[in-house]
């Protein structure tokens, strides 16, 4: 039976909006019973007393982490926040409060909102009211718990990844020259055209003493590159004309010596316009690296040394 107790007639003749959100495409792809759970939250709206032509469903944030700080990123939470300051929705409808926001900065906004217009919040235990102490207390006790169980799955994982890094056993993205094999250890990549080029490059270094006549070299003798590009999905090699960057990389990647390396580079976060900004790809030092900066029989055995 749904709770009516605390939805009004001011409340019917407004809106109900129902907020959908799944953090990852992946989780959209896979996880479908938790957005069809909170897709059918479109019924408990009409049992509380609106009818189907009063439910918005906002499902543009599908997909999207409810951590992210920068709204524009979260158009679907941006929408509701502007519905909710207009005074156009009598309740908002969530599965959780993790679904509406894992930030308390966000959360307690929309708490403030629905406090001001007189906007009732939905969750699967019940309708609050946040302009009530003891409803935005229990509201304010879930955003609290939601942040926090945010923070601990993120520490596990991280602590997780570097274990399995520190053995040598993570996978990520290798070099060109490298690859995954089916035991799960780096082997070389089966591609002789890839395999010979990163040797010739090596070679000419040795022959010629300077990264820059390696580079000269082999502009002037037209030889390729390959460049690993990857995204979200997968990763492939490009061949690309030499790049001095390109030519680097391969003479400084420790890989190239038979070292497995992981954590080379961190992030670091900035305040731009009021918002915390995180940039990746910053070096780290090598007291910070040499945790993760082992030897690796495998690689070493296949090395293109």
């Amino acid at each position: 039976m749904a709770d009516t107790t605390k939805v009004t007639s001011a409340h019917l003749q407004r809106v109900a909006v129902v907020y959908i959100r799944q953090s990852t495409p992946g989780q959209v792809e896979h996880h479908r019973e938790s957005t069809a759970r909170q897709y059918a939250l479109a019924e408990r709206a009409r049992e509380l007393g609106w009818t189907a032509e009063q439910v918005q469903v906002i499902d543009e944030d599908l997909g999207v982490s409810g951590s992210v700080v920068s709204l524009a990123k979260r158009t679907g939470f941006a929408h509701l926040i502007t519905e909710v300051a207009l005074a156009h929705v009598g309740i908002v409808l969530g599965l959780e409060v993790s679904r509406l926001a894992r930030s308390n900065a966000d959360w307690y906004r929309l708490l403030d909102l629905c406090g001001v217009t007189n906007t009732l919040i939905g969750d699967s235990d019940g309708v609050y009211h946040p302009a009530l102490f003891n409803d935005r207390l229990i509201l304010g006790l879930k955003g609290t718990m939601s942040e926090y169980e945010l923070s601990l799955l993120r520490q596990r994982g991280l602590a997780a990844r570097d274990s399995k890094a520190k053995r040598g056993e993570l996978r990520f993205a290798l070099p060109p020259g490298y690859c995954w094999n089916e035991l799960g250890q780096i082997d070389m990549d089966p591609d002789e055209r890839i395999t010979e080029s990163i040797r010739l490059v090596f070679r000419k270094f040795q022959e010629l003493g300077s990264a820059r006549q390696v580079l000269l070299w082999l502009l002037d003798s037209d030889v390729k590159l390959p460049v690993m590009r990857w995204n979200r999905v997968h990763y492939r090699i490009e061949w690309h004309n030499p790049a001095y960057h390109t030519v680097l990389q391969i003479l400084q990647h420790p890989m190239y010596a038979g070292a497995y390396v992981f954590g080379r580079t961190g992030q670091r976060t900035r305040v731009v316009d009021g918002r915390a900004r995180k940039t990746e790809g910053h070096r780290k030092s090598m007291e910070l690296q040499e945790d993760i900066l082992h030897s690796y029989p495998p690689l070493a055995e296949a090395g293109l040394l």
